[in-house]
């Protein structure tokens, strides 16, 4: 649809979050509620209603993009790979369009956090941006002169379930993935695999934040695991760049704030990249937590 303005909308697991952009990316509008959680019904229900109060607050309907911990199945239309077990096995977008009265476009959430950088964050002037973000999980997304890129198999960017390459003999077979295999980046390089690294040298179950701040205050174990996790993270993201060549690599999540990433991932990535300069930028987001909703809104391209 054409609209004067965007509407954003990312639905967390404990939040959904709700935006509008002019044409100029000025925001005219921001709010949040609680996610009815496990109710699939209430959720399109409090989406409608935050649609409605951007409606109400721009005076004219805006388009809607919405970001989702989940994927739209090409072979059935139906969320999958949804983290929000309430979404599974429903058609999220027709729901939406049904109870908002438009057509309605959904992403990944990782796919518009990258979208959001590529448009005008970080990789804003840069071709080949790819976003990966590292928390609780590791997600990522492809965006090539500002479109956001989708296979055929609804799973651009699904780095975080190849295996870590390069493995160490100490690394196999890796940790349990909840995908069912062992090994996945996902479950070294998130927060949650920072937690579970640290767990096993230890015995001690700590957040990903406070292990960093403890290797910060030069704890022998702390620093162990981060170090560790910086190696990791420097051979996954090499092999993106082995097969995708991004001019930049921007990080959200928790761990993107880990200052040290930005140097020291670098540092390491010559010796895991087929090439003889490597002159990728690995980038903090510009838009930090807001990027979901923003990505969301550019579903919709002026």
């Amino acid at each position: 649809m054409s609209s004067e303005f965007r509407i954003g909308i990312d639905l967390g697991g404990t939040k959904i979050e709700a935006a509008a952009f002019d044409r100029s990316g000025a925001e005219r509008f921001r709010r949040r509620v609680p996610t009815p959680i496990g109710d699939y019904a209430g959720t399109v229900r409090a989406i409608a209603e935050l649609v409605a109060a951007a409606d109400a607050t721009l005076g004219t309907p805006g388009s809607v993009g919405v970001g989702i911990p989940g994927t739209i199945s090409p072979a059935t239309g139906l969320i999958k790979n949804a983290n929000s077990v309430c979404l599974i096995g429903n058609a999220l977008d027709r729901d939406l369009a049904v109870a908002i009265g438009r057509t309605v476009r959904l992403a990944n959430d990782a796919d518009c956090f990258a979208l959001s950088e590529a448009v005008d964050g970080a990789g804003a002037n840069d071709a080949i941006v790819f976003g990966a973000i590292l928390g609780t999980g590791a997600g990522s997304g492809l965006v090539i002169n500002k479109h956001l890129v989708r296979g055929p198999n609804a799973i651009t960017g699904e780095w975080g379930h190849n295996p870590l390459p390069w493995p160490r003999a100490e690394e196999l077979p890796g940790p349990s993935c909840y995908c069912g295999l062992k090994g996945c980046n996902e479950t070294f390089i998130s927060g949650t695999g920072l937690s579970l690294d640290y767990a096993g040298a230890t015995g001690q179950t700590l957040t990903a934040e406070d292990i960093v701040a403890r290797s910060e205050e030069e704890e022998a174990e702390a620093s162990a695991s981060v170090e560790r996790y910086i190696d990791r993270l420097a051979r996954a993201t090499a092999t993106i760049i082995n097969v995708i060549d991004p001019h930049i690599i921007v990080l959200g999540g928790g761990m993107s704030k880990v200052a040290r990433l930005y140097s020291d991932v670098p540092r390491l990535w010559p010796a895991y990249v087929f090439s003889d300069t490597v002159v990728t930028k690995l980038s903090a987001p510009r838009h930090g937590d807001a990027g979901g909703v923003r990505g969301a809104a550019w579903l919709w391209p002026q």
